[in-house]
């Protein structure tokens, strides 16, 4: 995909409103690690950091996998989480010197313009970061040039949308009371298939690609809860529904409950989510 493509798509504009909205969510988004924890550890688990080995957390948010994947590698190792809302970076940064890691590094940069030497790193990482890149296949092969030979990847995204209610469940109810936006988002979904996300690895250069879904639920105790937590990962959405008026706001919020019904589960709410992992190698 182009900057500017015949649909009206801006890829800067885009790229602009996503930093803006995950500066302004950078602490939430930390908070809600927990809602996270299964599939935060099987992405890494399929990246299996080994002690000394330089680490690329691309897409890093505020360091949530870059932690973990310092303690595996340090103290000979190192670990450079990259992203391009510098808030997240340094919401990051505070936590892991909170958290006695005060050797964890950090860039702000453009996943698809990556301001690394070629071969610089043993292993990426990339979670739930690249259905948001306007050209993920250019990311990807900039990720495969700043590995050194035999250097590997592990990256998450969404599944099809009828597996991750999760997200689904508040894009209908934003789908139900507001207009369709003018110019569509790319679909956070729009990755999450063996068709969809293998060729694209191919043709950036990997090989020995292996993928395999991890399926998860998270528990809310009430509707306001998990219409936080979805404003909490939403990055730039979550900043254009901060800009609609407070009553359109107050209305979502209390609507979402329609679309949580069939997830109701005692005193609150279950709701799947399911992610795709891939691993794969640079020759």
């Amino acid at each position: 995909m182009t900057d500017k493509t015949s649909m009206g798509f801006d890829a800067r504009r885009f790229k602009a409103l996503e930093r803006t909205g995950f500066n302004r969510i950078a602490a939430r988004y930390a908070d809600g690690a927990p809602l996270r924890t299964s599939l935060q550890a099987a992405l890494l688990d399929a990246a299996a950091p080994a002690p000394g080995e330089h680490i690329l957390d691309l897409a890093a948010g505020p360091g949530l996998l870059a932690r973990d994947a310092a303690r595996r590698v340090l103290p000979d190792g190192w670990v450079l989480a990259s992203d391009i809302a510098e808030g997240m970076l340094a919401e990051g940064q505070r936590r892991a010197e909170q958290e006695g890691l005060p050797d964890l590094l950090a860039a702000a940069c453009d996943a698809e313009h990556l301001a690394f030497a070629d071969g610089s790193f043993d292993a990426g990482l990339l979670g739930l970061g690249l259905f948001i890149f306007p050209d993920p296949g250019k990311a990807l092969a900039e990720l495969h040039r700043v590995l050194r030979p035999g250097g590997r990847i592990a990256l998450s995204v969404w599944s099809p949308r009828e597996e991750v209610p999760l997200i689904a469940r508040a894009q209908d109810c934003i789908a139900r009371l507001l207009p369709a936006p003018k110019v569509p988002r790319p679909s956070v979904f729009r990755l999450g298939t063996a068709e969809a996300l293998g060729p694209l690895l191919q043709a950036a250069g990997f090989s020995r690609i292996q993928l395999e879904p991890h399926a998860f639920t998270c528990r809310f105790a009430c509707a306001d809860d998990y219409w936080q937590a979805f404003l909490d990962l939403a990055g730039g959405a979550a900043e254009a529904l901060s800009r609609l008026p407070e009553a359109t706001q107050a209305r979502l919020r209390e609507e979402v409950t329609t679309e949580l019904a069939p997830h109701r589960d005692g005193d609150g709410y279950a709701v799947a989510g399911s992610v795709l992992i891939a691993i794969a190698q640079r020759a």
